[in-house]
């Protein structure tokens, strides 16, 4: 069966102002068009302090994309989990999973990106005793009943839709995260696919039944003509890729994003596949109609107007 599915992360680079009404608004827009058709699921993810405004709050946004949704998964992939307090993160996506009447998906990760954590007044160093806890914590938090937490007895109300909570993310690029993901999660999602051998391993360990990840999937923007397209989308996409690739580089962890010198060497690499409908169409029956098909429109600040060409 194929799948759609949209993906926001809002960045504007700075050349470009500091209005980012219009961007959210079509963000907006464009879920309740997709979510109208059939989308899936849409997909929003939080950094902070990055000087293009990648989107921070995504319950805020995820709150605004389930009044104007029905049908649409809203997956926010991913929470950076230790710059968030667990009871009021136990809150928040608590009540996210309320008002979307239990169409939530958080997937939580470590992090990667110092200065964010600097900034919330924590550390890199902290990631791994909250992300062995916070799993654990949220199931206790979403009973809706008074538990004791490190001393402390602890109460979160209201309760979520889902029961016993909403499906449970996580995402990780290291053997370490792959094993706690069996140990906790519902679904992995890993970094590189060299991951998923350590993945299986420890659920067998742990007596658990396999739990493979969805699906292939594929990130496209459409074009009647993609050279014409890419001669205005390509800066947006060498913005998005290089800053990603500048944390891989600067933060040691890997994201799947290598800088590139400039948009013709980052078109050959085939991260950002600019394609017609025919040939989207194409791989879709390629693969008997067994693919998710993510569409980015706004990365790397592409503008709205463009977005809803593609």
């Amino acid at each position: 069966m194929v799948k759609f599915e949209l993906r926001y992360a809002l960045r504007q680079p700075e050349a470009k102002g500091d209005n980012f009404q219009p961007r959210y608004q079509a963000c907006i827009e464009q879920c309740a068009w997709g979510d109208k058709l059939g989308f899936s699921a849409v997909m929003i993810s939080e950094h902070h302090g990055s000087p293009d405004g990648y989107m921070p709050s995504p319950m805020v946004i995820g709150g605004a994309i389930a009044a104007v949704t029905e049908n649409m998964r809203i997956r926010i992939l991913s929470l950076v989990g230790p710059l968030h307090n667990p009871v009021r993160f136990a809150e928040d996506l608590a009540t996210l999973d309320l008002v979307s009447n239990g169409r939530l998906d958080p997937c939580i990760s470590g992090g990667y990106v110092g200065y964010e954590f600097e900034a919330m007044g924590t550390s890199l160093a902290n990631r791994k005793e909250y992300m062995e806890e916070i799993v654990p914590f949220l199931h206790k938090a979403w009973t809706g009943k008074p538990f004791e937490w490190k001393g402390k007895t602890i109460r979160v109300t209201p309760p979520p839709v889902q029961k016993p909570g909403p499906p449970i993310w996580m995402g990780g690029a290291s053997k370490a995260s792959a094993r706690r993901a069996a140990r906790y999660a519902d679904v992995f999602l890993p970094a590189h696919a060299d991951l998923m051998p350590v993945y299986r391993e420890e659920l067998q360990k742990l007596g658990k039944p396999p739990r493979e990840p969805r699906g292939r999937s594929v990130m496209v923007w459409l074009a009647e003509d993609p050279d014409k397209f890419w001669a205005e989308f390509g800066p947006s996409a060498l913005h998005e890729n290089n800053v990603y690739g500048q944390w891989y580089e600067d933060w040691g962890a890997w994201n799947g994003y290598v800088t590139e010198k400039d948009t013709d060497s980052l078109r050959a690499t085939g991260r950002y596949p600019v394609v017609t409908p025919d040939e989207l169409v194409a791989q879709i029956e390629e693969r008997g109609g067994n693919l998710t098909v993510m569409f980015h429109p706004m990365a790397g600040g592409a503008e709205p107007e463009l977005a809803w060409e593609s």
